[in-house]
């Protein structure tokens, strides 16, 4: 089961996370990635830690782990002119180029995209920046958390207007990732009507932006400045974390029928004063969250889960990541996969979010891609990749 891409080559020039992380999902679904790295010292993210697992050849990066596998690596110095004639062989036959420079610098090195398009023009190139290509602050070099507030993402989150929080993942470099895939596939499509390749670009500013969401049209179409408001919904109620005896649990009551069923299910009037429509418990939130932390409040949180599940109303716990990878729900959709890698050793990785199937007369079979390959070491592949494209 190789994958729905499978005979497409990528390039992989990206370093850190944005470009890595589109590199891993084309790899997952199929594509071989060959990644070129720094001689020496290789992607940025192979020294960031710890933590770090300790070889007897040294030590390796779990966050570099978390971007980087299905692929191979190459190490090529691009200011060296073998190694540059190295790179010119491999986009020669390449369907997709991925690069996270900033703009400007992959043309200083030689491979502006006019060269690319004379060397390939069936090539595809996606080039992920911090703010943009263009306007007015395009060279700003993108760093996460700095996209993070610049977009507004951080105005949204914690625990108040002035509590400004990050994401607790890196979610602007992700999210330009995804989007940077979700562009090459549209282009590779594109590809099979014209037999032209084109020039894909996102960057972290816009990647954020492009989830702003309800959020975004609040103040786009209404005129609002949403600010952050904790762990509660700003246009649901109820919808967060509500506390329980001896912890908490979240539930949402996205339609009048789950707040009736909620009330119902703890003795509550859902046509009370203030709280008879959405509207009005949004309106009202504080009022809303304390009336059902006093009616949870000698509910210990399993009962309580237990009780709303059977009410038929969406609840959940908070789990810390070792509960979340010892779920039996989070194997049984293939989020965990186990590798060999070359030095540290049997590894298991957090896996790909998708999932395929062919459907049947007898029903469906899974087609998923199984076959996953550790992150490589550092130029792992060099001398195979050279050989194969009859270079010294």
């Amino acid at each position: 089961m190789s994958g729905a891409l499978d005979g497409v080559l990528v390039v992989d020039l990206t370093r850190a996370l944005a470009g890595p992380h589109a590199g891993m999902m084309l790899g997952d679904l199929g594509a071989r990635v060959i990644k070129v790295e720094n001689p020496g010292s290789g992607d940025d993210s192979r020294g960031w830690g710890p933590p770090f697992v300790e070889t007897a050849q040294g030590r390796e990066s779990t966050y570099f782990f978390s971007a980087n596998r299905n692929k191979e690596s190459i190490a090529l110095d691009l200011k060296d002119d073998a190694d540059k004639a190295v790179l010119t062989e491999l986009l020669r036959r390449a369907d997709v180029l991925l690069e996270n420079f900033r703009p400007g610098t992959l043309a200083r090195l030689g491979f502006g995209t006019d060269v690319l398009a004379e060397l390939n023009p069936r090539l595809v190139q996606l080039s992920i920046s911090g703010f943009g290509h263009d306007g007015p602050e395009g060279q700003r070099a993108g760093y996460d958390q700095i996209a993070q507030g610049e977009a507004g993402l951080m105005s949204l989150t914690g625990a108040g207007p002035d509590d400004p929080q990050k994401v607790g993942v890196p979610i602007g470099d992700l999210l330009a990732g995804m989007y940077g895939a979700y562009g090459v596939l549209a282009a590779l499509y594109e590809r099979e009507r014209t037999g032209r390749g084109q020039v894909v670009r996102t960057s972290l500013l816009a990647s954020v932006v492009g989830v702003h969401a309800f959020q975004g049209t609040a103040h786009t179409v209404a005129g609002r400045v949403p600010r952050a408001q904790g762990n509660h919904h700003p246009s649901i109620a109820p919808y967060g974390l509500f506390r329980c005896a001896g912890g908490s649990v979240q539930l949402s009551c996205g339609s009048e029928g789950l707040w009736r069923r909620l009330c119902n299910e703890f003795g509550l009037d859902p046509a009370a004063p203030r709280m008879a429509t959405n509207g009005e418990r949004v309106e009202h939130r504080a009022q809303v969250i304390e009336l059902l932390e006093g009616a949870f409040a000698e509910i210990p949180a399993p009962e309580l889960l237990a009780r709303l599940d059977a009410a038929g109303v969406p609840a959940g716990k908070v789990r810390t990541l070792d509960e979340v990878y010892a779920w039996d729900q989070v194997a049984s959709q293939g989020l965990k996969v186990t590798v060999e890698h070359a030095t540290a050793g049997e590894l298991t990785l957090p896996g790909p979010p998708l999932r395929f199937f062919a459907p049947g007369p007898d029903g469906e079979t899974e087609t998923t891609r199984r076959d996953h390959a550790a992150p490589p070491v550092l130029g792992a592949d060099g001398d195979a990749i050279r050989a194969e494209l009859g270079l010294p």
